[in-house]
């Protein structure tokens, strides 16, 4: 591991790098924090991929980009006179160390969730509000935003008693969503679509998955399967339109054996 000084030297080198970019670059010195904005975004969901891949090389370079962005937004907001880099780490440090009393101060905690729990009642009295959703951004993607909801209801007690009684939840859910699907009504149907969807992301969250990741696991995992259906049929001259759902399940199933690691 580097010691402080080289911490503190690359730290520094990255600072006078965006001061000179900032001055000299005509693409750098035009941008405005909702130019960056689509930027960010983009540069958060490839570490998200690389996480994903578990690609530690991947998320070094992503942190990176990460990380000058965030630089870039402190030298925005100090040419303004709103704050400077300075600020953004003196205002993280002071949060961690307000939301952790059980290490910097004499609270007592016994566990993990316990921690949470404190950490959501602090950040109440911190916002001087009551409202315990009020800290999910509205912009989240609504898989994200539903699991966060709910982890934060969680956090003040607002959970099940037994995390298996979810099932019969989304058992309940389906049987609605298979009756919506009778009347043929599209609100309804979508109504239901969204419950069905809402409690299984709770059951996920309860046994502790991030549904997000498992769900882009599988999204790679069809990805890799009906690629190589699509090399099998072009390999053998064959329309996949017209070939056999009989064919295709078999070719599939070879596509599963093949990549087993993906199951």
């Amino acid at each position: 591991m580097k010691g402080m000084d080289d911490r503190l030297k690359a730290f520094k080198r990255l600072l006078d790098i965006m001061d000179e970019l900032r001055e000299k670059c005509p693409w750098d010195s035009k941008q405005t924090p909702e130019t960056l904005r689509t930027l960010t975004i983009e540069e958060t969901y490839e570490l998200a991929d690389a996480i994903i891949e578990n690609d530690y090389e991947g998320m070094r370079k992503e942190l990176g980009d990460l990380l000058l962005h965030i630089v870039f937004y402190a030298k925005i907001g100090s040419e303004k006179g709103a704050f400077d880099i300075t600020d953004v780490i003196n205002g993280i440090c002071e949060k961690l160390v307000f939301r952790h009393p059980h290490i910097f101060s004499d609270t007592k905690v016994k566990d993990a969730l316990e921690v949470e729990q404190n950490w959501e009642k602090l950040k109440l009295k911190e916002k001087g509000n009551r409202n315990v959703l009020g800290g999910v951004p509205t912009s989240l993607p609504a898989m994200v935003k539903a699991y966060r909801m709910q982890d934060k209801a969680r956090a003040v007690g607002f959970d099940w008693e037994e995390k298996a009684q979810v099932f019969d939840k989304i058992e309940e859910e389906l049987d609605e969503l298979k009756t919506a699907v009778q009347t043929r009504k599209q609100g309804e149907i979508e109504n239901e679509f969204g419950d069905l969807l809402f409690s299984v992301i709770n059951a996920a969250r309860l046994y502790d998955i991030m549904p997000d990741n498992a769900l882009e696991r599988t999204n790679k995992k069809f990805r890799y399967r009906f690629e190589y259906l699509e090399e099998y049929a072009n390999k053998h001259n064959k329309d996949m339109k017209k070939m056999r759902l009989e064919e295709m399940d078999a070719v599939w199933n070879r596509a599963k054996q093949i990549n087993k690691s993906d199951d």
